[in-house]
């Protein structure tokens, strides 16, 4: 039992207590003072509160329920009686309240996080699909955070509905080809087919007929378009479906685009006719210069592209006015070549000013590749015991595993081992919930993906085996199909390390089959091991000893008795494939082009299966920086970060040209050419130009504002109508004003010359169940189910989810009086008793 203190300062009245004590024994020389001490000791004791916690287990019968019923418009499709017979049967048991949400606006997310912590679980009754107010996926988090049960029914769908939607961006470049997507989603998963005709500025640009087997679907080719005069112009599609169909108000989509001017860039190069000059002056408005051409042409320009400048061309005033520039929000792109970076040696970038805005450092890079990183977490029947905190479900008590397990991955993931390197999950067991399946770029976004995913695990089979030959083989399945050839890999178990229930079973910790398998995909496949084992009570666990011979036999690398979280950390470096080139060995005659973070700007959509250089410059990325391109030996290519309010690229190859090196003239050709551009449209940022007044408003949906923002860069009193109306504006910041559109009809509306289009409810684009927040609803310990399932199961499920631990204090204080009291009185009763036996003697002697 541990015993606290309230109010520790009071023990500080030992001292005077203690110094009295000792003053008194030394003129009375009696016992009863030393008895007198020990109850001032108690006195001060109690005091000071001593308390113990106590853990009490509350389990109610009838928890109070909160139904969240869904009849907003998008629930025409789904059996309307699941609701209303669902609340019957639990309000005939349990106290049930019944929220409905009805319109044209789904705010799932606000009735989630409204009745979150209240003492309630909560159960929804809806497609899944969140259109208004918070987010559905915080409202979700947030329950779990409280402890709040969600549970999910889906209803049945009855019919089927089609939605098509325009992705793509609103303003355009002239003279510039523009691509956009054209999305068709359907309820149902079946195969349904459909025409569509797709119109610019109301002539037919593309059409044709669809068989869709998807819920979601994007018509190839996409719809591309070069728009050759400035200013409004519109997009539309329109589908005609052959079969069931319920609503035709989302059969048409409308897209405004507003077409801009070639942004202006400032290119300094010696080559003016190089592969790169030539894109440059095709899709912006580009200034070609011999030398830096001063501050003056930089303030008109969106980006200043330096190619390939030897170092003494730039003075440390003008290095300074480009700071200034990039600083302030404008874009700097610097190519690479034979006269820059660490080129040449006597005269590199390294240590210069010029280094100082630079994302790189103009030296080799030490690392030659990147990491491939499969975890496979075991979350078999044995999870469910050897853990080191109770839990009590039904009146029995259980020592969970799982958990550490799920978060020692999390904290895995966290390790500046694995930083830079791409990570997948293989999961042995039978569980809920999902990972995403295979190879991710860790960055901060994908492990913010993966700790909400990982988040919904739970097993579910205390029965289920550890398969360990499986989780190897998945993982040496997803290295062939998605990691270049004599990449660096390496496969990370998690597990508490306890053989199979039954030892005959295939996928035995220490079945020669599996050993076999291990050792196979160690030299064959040159994968890597790591062992990281959690510390289990279970009896069956297997001995450190034994695990160490399991990594000696495949050269891998255990980490044993983790005992917490924090302990899952602790990781060594993970070396890369190492380089055998040496001064005689030939180099490559060219070099494969690889993402290094496939998600980003400037590499999504690239096709980089066509793309290689036969040179480049070797940096090393700064601290920061994110490094998005590499040869398949791990040089970067392409590395970028910020500079105050503006944006670098180093780019370390050559133009194309290169003074006849020639390194990168397989980048500049036909499609590869897009990770040149898209390279400049993120240095860019914002490609409308600051003069005059600039409007901004997205498209929206019926019954939806939009938010709309005027930057007046000259003189003047803004105004601005909407289909003719006059707006009211509001100022904002400087020269910034802004207000809100909502116009009450579908289609292509006017705002002064600026385009906005406006199309159906947003509740009608998203049709069908909401799979997404399955693993979320699974998180906050909620269940999913169908209608029927939800009758037979829901209620028993919420009265086990009732059952609550608290830790609730106890006081020590009246024991501490009582033993006081106890010991006062006795000192008093013994010395009565001493007294009268005195009495007595003296009575017998006289």
């Amino acid at each position: 039992m541990n015993i606290s203190l309230e109010h520790p300062e009071m023990l500080l009245l030992i001292i005077p207590v203690t110094i009295a004590g000792f003053y008194l024994l030394r003129k009375t020389k009696t016992k009863i003072v030393e008895w007198r001490m020990l109850v001032a000791f108690l006195l001060v004791l109690a005091l000071a509160a001593p308390f113990t916690t106590v853990t009490q287990t509350v389990n109610e019968d009838n928890p109070s329920l909160v139904l969240v019923q869904d009849k907003t418009s998008s629930m025409g499709l789904f059996s309307n009686e699941t609701g209303d017979d669902l609340y019957k049967a639990l309000a005939a048991d349990t106290s049930t309240t019944l929220v409905q949400l009805t319109g044209d606006k789904t705010n799932l997310g606000d009735a989630v996080t409204q009745y979150s912590g209240t003492g309630n679980q909560i159960v929804l009754i809806t497609d899944g699909n969140n259109n208004s107010g918070k987010s559905l996926v915080d409202a979700l988090g947030f329950a779990k955070e409280t402890n709040t049960p969600v549970y999910l029914v889906e209803p049945e769908l009855k019919t089927n509905d089609l939605s098509v939607e325009i992705l793509g961006d609103k303003d355009a470049i002239v003279d510039n080809q523009k691509n956009y997507s054209i999305v068709v989603r359907q309820a149902s998963n079946q195969s349904v087919s459909y025409s569509y005709e797709a119109y610019v500025d109301g002539e037919l640009s593309q059409s044709g007929d669809v068989t869709q087997n998807s819920t979601q679907y994007s018509i190839t080719p996409n719809l591309r378009h070069t728009f050759s005069t400035l200013g409004a112009h519109n997009i539309s599609v329109k589908i005609t479906p052959s079969g069931e169909d319920l609503n035709s108000i989302n059969n048409k989509f409308y897209k405004s685009v507003y077409v801009i001017p070639k942004p202006k860039l400032t290119l300094v190069t010696s080559e003016p006719n190089s592969p790169l000059a030539q894109i440059l002056n095709k899709l912006y408005n580009t200034s070609a210069f011999t030398t830096y051409p001063g501050a003056s042409v930089l303030n008109s320009s969106k980006a200043l592209i330096l190619d390939n400048q030897f170092i003494n061309n730039l003075s440390e005033t003008q290095v300074k006015e480009i700071s200034k520039y990039v600083n302030n929000g404008g874009g700097l792109v610097v190519v690479g070549g034979t006269k820059s970076y660490e080129k040449p040696a006597s005269a590199s970038y390294r240590n210069s000013s010029i280094e100082k805005l630079l994302p790189v450092i103009s030296r080799p890079s030490e690392t030659t590749g990147k990491n491939y990183i499969i975890l496979i977490l075991d979350l078999s029947g044995s999870t469910f015991q050897g853990g080191p905190q109770k839990v009590v479900v039904d009146g029995v008590a259980s020592y969970p595993l799982y958990p550490i397990l799920i978060d020692s991955a999390k904290n895995i993931l966290k390790s500046d081992a694995l930083e830079g390197s791409e990570v997948g999950f293989v999961i042995i067991g039978e569980h809920n919930g999902n990972v995403s399946s295979g190879l991710h770029s860790l960055n901060s976004a994908s492990i913010d993906s993966f700790e909400s995913e990982l988040s919904s695990l739970v097993p579910t089979n205390k029965l289920a085996n550890t398969n360990l030959s499986q989780g190897i083989l998945d993982a040496k399945n997803i290295f062939e199909k998605e990691t270049p050839p004599d990449s660096s890999k390496y496969i990370m178990i998690i597990s508490d390390g306890v053989e199979a229930q039954d030892p005959t079973k295939t996928g035995k910790y220490y079945s020669t089959e599996m050993m076999e398998l291990a050792r196979r995909v160690h030299e064959e496949d040159n994968v890597g091991f790591i062992y990281i084992d959690i510390n289990s009570t279970n009896p069956r666990k297997v001995s450190a000893e034994n695990l160490k011979n399991f990594m000696n036999k495949v050269d891998g690398q255990y980490i044993g008795n983790i005992t917490s979280v924090s302990g899952a950390k602790k990781l060594g470096n993970l070396e890369s494939e190492a380089s055998n080139e040496t001064e005689n060995t030939p180099l490559p005659d060219h070099f494969n082009l690889r993402s290094y973070s496939r998600d980003n700007f400037i590499t999504k959509g690239v096709n980089f299966t066509t793309i290689y250089i036969t040179g480049y410059n070797d940096v090393t990325p700064k601290s920061g920086a994110e490094r998005l391109v590499t040869t398949d030996t791990g040089k970067p290519v392409l590395t970028t970060w910020r500079f105050g309010l503006g944006r670098v690229a180093a780019f370390t190859t050559d133009n194309g040209q290169g003074d006849g090196s020639r390194w990168a003239t397989n980048v500049y050709n036909r499609s590869n050419a897009k990770l040149i551009s898209s390279m400049i449209n993120w240095a860019i940022a914002n490609p409308k130009a600051e003069e005059g007044a600039v409007v901004d408003s997205p498209d929206t949906w019926l019954g939806t504002s939009s938010n709309l923002t005027l930057t007046m860069y000259d003189e003047g009193i803004p105004q601005l109508k909407l289909d003719g109306n006059a707006l009211d504006l509001a100022l904002t910041g400087r020269n910034t004003y802004e207000t809100t559109v909502n116009p009450d009809s579908i289609g292509i509306h006017d705002i002064s010359g600026y385009p906005l289009a406006v199309n159906y409810p947003l509740e009608y684009r998203d049709v069908g169940l909401n799979e997404d927040i399955e693993p979320l609803v699974l998180a906050t310990g909620g269940e999913i189910y169908n209608e029927k399932e939800a009758r037979a199961l829901l209620l028993k499920d919420a009265r086990q989810n009732s059952v609550k631990q608290s830790d609730e204090q106890v006081s020590l204080k009246v024991y501490v009086l009582l033993a006081a009291l106890v010991l006062y009185l006795g000192e008093i009763l013994a010395r009565r008793i001493r007294e009268m036996r005195k009495l007595k003697n003296a009575q017998v002697e006289t």
